[in-house]
């Protein structure tokens, strides 16, 4: 018997991620999450749901399902390392719990437009974000303690995800140079506006999923 959830990627949920906020949750290590005071780039999140599916009943249903479609997303397009430049929605929300990484932490101020080189390190994580449903902001994230999903030290998660797992010392715990950790710490930062790239410009067509039962991953049917 299979088990399996399923899961419908329409051309309206890819349109509804296309416009996701990607903010910083500031928590923990920190780690990228949708606006949660406008995830699809605007206040009135039922309208901006509305004007993508022409349902002006089920915009709670549809947000939820969100979660799904993001997690399979991530897992499953494709982008090209290079530049790439976007407007910064950020820019024009208030303040609140969540962030830019790019804001200037004295003036406050976020730039409007942004230019940033995705490199093959940020492809090479972004399927390994440990994507959750944040139930006080209402809306999808990175789980900012173990943003990669296992490790707290989440520095060591991404040198075994990039291929660069480190030596152990006699105990078993890793062995990391601070060159080495301030790297990835950075790198883990950038993963806000790589993330914001990814989903606007990276490549998935709609198609049926499925995650097979006990597994985080999906995979097309």
């Amino acid at each position: 018997m299979d088990d399996a959830r399923t899961f419908e990627l329409t051309l309206e949920r890819i349109a509804l991620i296309r416009r996701m906020v990607i903010a910083w949750n500031g928590t923990e290590v920190g780690a990228p999450i949708v606006h949660p005071d406008a995830p699809y780039g605007s206040s009135d999140r039922d309208g901006d749901i509305f004007n993508v599916t022409g349902d002006d009943e089920g915009a709670d249903e549809e947000h939820r399902a969100l979660g799904d479609a993001l997690a399979l997303f991530l897992q499953n397009a494709t982008l090209k390392p290079g530049r790439y430049a976007y407007h910064n929605t950020l820019a024009k929300l208030p303040e609140s719990d969540v962030f830019d990484v790019f804001r200037d932490e004295e003036t406050g101020v976020t730039p409007e437009h942004i230019t940033f080189d995705v490199t093959d390190e940020h492809l090479r994580l972004i399927p390994h974000l440990s994507l959750t449903w944040d139930d006080e902001y209402e809306v999808p994230g990175v789980d900012p303690k173990r943003p990669y999903g296992h490790m707290t030290w989440h520095t060591v998660e991404m040198a075994v995800h990039l291929g660069e797992p480190p030596d152990k010392d006699a105990e078993g715990r890793a062995i990391m140079s601070e060159e080495f950790e301030l790297r990835l710490r950075n790198l883990h930062r950038e993963m806000q506006p790589a993330l914001q790239i990814f989903l606007r410009y990276a490549d998935l067509g709609p198609g049926a999923f499925r995650q097979p039962a006990g597994s985080a991953g999906w995979e097309p049917v």
